[in-house]
């Protein structure tokens, strides 16, 4: 199958690769989290998820909405995990850009993270709402949501700015072209506190030839990162905002996507996963 049309990216129709019927295998993570901190029986939460995602797939139909991308969480694969989780409960500021449903946010807050000091941002308000439907939490969750475009200089998101001390973004940078991704990296450097240690984690779609793809109907393009790329913008990131970075990346996932049947339908075969860490050391 060729690339998808720029008419179906944005549909509504359930007829196009990107929406799934089944729930993926390697969910188990997920599972704990919606029967332990929601309190959902075992064999009820096939059922749930796919009737909360029908509901995410009306508010805009990402593929990660239809490919169930929501239910594996990334942040127990990160090496630095342990210290975004101690560093929470000892009080730290989270924010999670494009959060999407805050399912990083509810893997923290199950993992004993005070959810007071955890915070979503997400372009679609829609997603908030059904998150709460997701993880059936309103009345006990105590984070604090953000509808906002993370480059509207007018949106209540920068009344945040040098308050956070973790940022995760995932599958967020690369829905933008490089010049694009600086910006929104340099945002992030604003809402970040201005000292060593500050973090920026996440993972995103990667290849191993780096570079701009076009994206179809003439809407210009996203930049794809090997690990060299990606530490090569946060260079000019930093020469931009006169501050340091210290940049952990890595393409991982060779053969996955063809083998699970995950945007093999379409991407590349060069297509790859890109995980980060970025580290403020001045």
């Amino acid at each position: 199958m060729g690339m998808p049309s720029a008419a179906a990216v944005g549909s509504l129709s359930k007829d196009v690769a990107w929406y799934r019927k089944d729930l993926p295998s390697d969910i188990s993570e997920m599972r704990k989290v919606l029967e332990e901190y929601s309190g959902i029986p075992p064999d009820s939460v096939d059922k749930h998820v796919k009737e909360v995602r029908d509901k995410a797939w009306e508010v805009y139909p990402y593929g990660s909405v239809g490919m169930f991308g929501f239910l594996s969480l990334n942040m127990p694969n990160f090496k630095v995990f342990p210290e975004i989780l101690e560093r929470v409960k000892s009080g730290e500021k989270l924010l999670d850009i494009g959060c999407c449903f805050a399912q990083e946010l509810r893997l923290l807050a199950y993992h004993g993270a005070p959810s007071e000091n955890l915070l979503g941002a997400d372009l679609h308000g829609g997603f908030m709402d059904v998150g709460y439907d997701l993880f059936l939490d309103r009345n006990k969750l105590k984070s604090r949501f953000i509808v906002a475009d993370l480059f509207d200089e007018t949106s209540s998101l920068y009344e945040w700015n040098g308050a956070m001390d973790i940022i995760h973004a995932s599958s967020f940078f690369h829905l933008f072209s490089w010049e694009q991704q600086v910006a929104a990296c340099k945002r992030c450097v604003q809402l970040l506190r201005p000292r060593s240690g500050s973090l920026i984690v996440g993972r995103q779609a990667g290849n191993i030839n780096a570079g701009e793809y076009a994206r179809d109907g003439g809407r210009g393009s996203r930049y794809r990162h090997d690990a060299t790329s990606w530490a090569r913008l946060w260079e000019q990131v930093g020469d931009e905002t006169n501050s340091k970075w210290k940049v952990d990346a890595s393409l991982e996932m060779e053969g996955y996507f063809e083998a699970e049947g995950r945007f093999a339908d379409w991407q590349k075969d060069t297509s790859r996963r890109l995980v980060f860490c970025v580290r403020r050391e001045e």
